[in-house]
């Protein structure tokens, strides 16, 4: 608190150069006008305070919402109480039906931001607000969106040139949306979080050619 009435009192200095500038009925206008604004800014940045949210509403144009169990994930305020700046690549070990049975079961303990289905097709069931239980590491799970893709790791006909292509460009579009690098200290797969035991998203995953298709799309969205 102590931080914020520091800020709100820089903000009256700047507020009152510039009112001094204007002058008169005018300053006194101008004055609220910046003053208002400059609380909006620290009204979003302070602790607790939650940014508006619909139900059903996806952070991916084109996206299916299905809601994963409250018991899946954490609430949070991303990315203004936990940075992002990190996609986790995952393979759901079964078909996309069972992974969003899975998501949908509070007992499951687990979840990712996105499922990317065979056909391409991208289903969201928890905001990037929110912190998904999926990387199985704290931290990483704070700063990082999950993306699970439909398959076996062990089959690479299930990564399909659809399943590619469509989740290069929803990465592309978390990366530009948070300013993260795209390259492989930023794109990981599950097997490279720290402690964790899973595998995914396998040795038939091509990085080469997911990596350059989100570098395409990426360039697209710019």
């Amino acid at each position: 608190m102590g931080a914020r009435r520091a800020n709100e009192k820089d903000a009256d200095r700047r507020i009152g150069r510039r009112a001094l500038l204007i002058g008169g009925a005018v300053a006194a206008a101008g004055t609220a006008v910046l003053a208002r604004d400059e609380l909006t800014r620290l009204w979003w940045r302070a602790p607790g305070v939650e940014k508006p949210r619909k139900e059903g509403e996806v952070d991916y144009a084109g996206a299916r919402w299905v809601a994963a169990s409250e018991a899946n994930w954490r609430r949070a305020d991303r990315p203004a109480d936990y940075g992002i700046d990190m996609v986790v690549v995952h393979v759901t070990q079964g078909s996309f039906a069972s992974a969003v049975k899975a998501f949908e079961d509070p007992a499951h303990g687990a979840a990712a931001h996105y499922i990317v289905r065979k056909d391409g097709h991208v289903t969201q069931m928890i905001r990037e607000l929110d912190v998904a239980y999926h990387a199985g590491n704290r931290a990483y799970n704070e700063r990082s969106v999950g993306i699970e893709h439909e398959g076996f790791v062990d089959r690479p006909e299930d990564f399909t040139d659809e399943m590619y292509e469509a989740s290069a460009r929803l990465t592309a579009r978390i990366c530009a949306r948070y300013d993260i690098p795209v390259d492989r200290e930023h794109i990981i797969g599950h097997v490279e979080v720290p402690g964790t035991d899973h595998t995914d998203p396998g040795k038939h995953w091509d990085w080469d050619r997911y990596m350059k298709l989100v570098r395409q799309a990426r360039t697209a969205v710019a």
